[in-house]
């Protein structure tokens, strides 16, 4: 029997117990109102701080009314899963030895949305066998207000960062969701801000990205310049990278909740496979396409490609060689 004939919805507890049944770390339940980032997000994308990401102002509309993102949905269960692999814990500020590059925690093992994708289908399937008619799964993908669902979930806050932190295992974390309409009862909001004063994350960031806090210039963001741009990076931020070659861990790595609280994951999936040779300057450049989808095409290098990582390698190392780095305000 289907939820819209009555059918008892299954309980908080319930779905909590299957989600951790299927490994993730936290689950709860979003309400779907009105965004209450609205405003903000237009004066983002007025700004021109998204740069070349159009697809942000063609889902600005659904990220402002979530509930227009699966008509009929009611709510949205909202995981959160830990990537943070064993050997790679938080602490030293993202910054690497020697003259190796680096590339994001994340980026080192299986792409996420291909490891959370089979679980996230299994728990709409729990969904269905409760009831719901409907139940689809996102992973990292489409006009989702992933952060703030979260938040609305009871699952952290949004940091000075912009990411996700939760009490007590800080923000290595990617956010999964199911639109549902099975009646679920909306978890109590996480109705709080456990930053403080504490500027870390933006006194860190070598390429000044945080215009303020909360407020990321994502043109400059290291990240964005290497994974989500295709245009060459600037040469008033390739000196900046500080040896980063895809991705950017610097604002996470730094963050006092990491430091203390941030555990390794258990999933082999995250683990670092050892597959890039980040001492090596020619690495990508010696790769043919073959190859590089061969050994990167599950991993989130395949979205860079191999054209993006050959420009990520020469800006990388260009950034160790040049001998700048960033020391919260001056260069040291």
């Amino acid at each position: 029997m289907k939820a819209d004939q009555g059918t008892a919805a299954p309980t908080t507890e319930a779905l909590a117990a299957w989600a951790r049944e299927l490994g993730f770390g936290a689950c709860g339940v979003a309400s779907l109102e009105q965004s209450r980032y609205g405003d903000a997000l237009d004066q983002w994308l007025q700004a021109g701080y998204a740069g070349t990401m159009r697809y942000l102002h063609r889902q600005a509309h659904r990220r402002k009314e979530p509930a227009s993102i699966v008509p009929g949905a009611r709510v949205a269960v909202v995981v959160l899963e830990n990537y943070l692999p064993a050997e790679r814990l938080p602490g030293t500020g993202g910054r690497g030895q020697g003259g190796s590059v680096k590339v994001a925690k994340y980026g080192r093992g299986t792409d996420y949305h291909r490891a959370l994708k089979a679980r996230l289908e299994l728990l709409a399937a729990w969904l269905c066998e409760q009831g719901a008619t409907i139940a689809h799964p996102w992973t990292d993908s489409g006009p989702v207000p992933e952060r703030e669902l979260a938040q609305r979930a009871g699952l952290g806050w949004i940091g000075k960062n912009t990411m996700l932190i939760r009490p007590g295992s800080g923000s290595f974390c990617f956010i999964g969701t199911v639109f549902t309409d099975l009646p679920l009862e909306p978890s109590p909001a996480a109705d709080l801000d456990r930053c403080g004063s504490c500027t870390r994350c933006l006194d860190a960031c070598p390429t000044e990205a945080f215009v303020e806090a909360r407020v990321l210039d994502a043109t400059r963001c290291i990240s964005y310049l290497t994974i989500e741009s295709g245009l060459p990076i600037p040469d008033s931020l390739a000196d900046r990278l500080e040896g980063w070659a895809f991705g950017c861990d610097i604002c996470n790595d730094i963050c006092p909740w990491n430091v203390r609280f941030a555990e390794p994951s258990g999933r082999p999936e995250y683990q670092d496979r050892g597959a890039i040779g980040s001492d090596d300057p020619d690495f990508f450049e010696q790769m043919t396409p073959a190859e590089f989808a061969a050994r990167f095409g599950d991993t989130p290098l395949e979205r860079s490609g191999l054209p993006g990582m050959r420009r990520n390698w020469r800006a990388a190392f260009r950034s160790r060689r040049s001998g700048h780095r960033w020391a919260g305000g001056a260069r040291a």
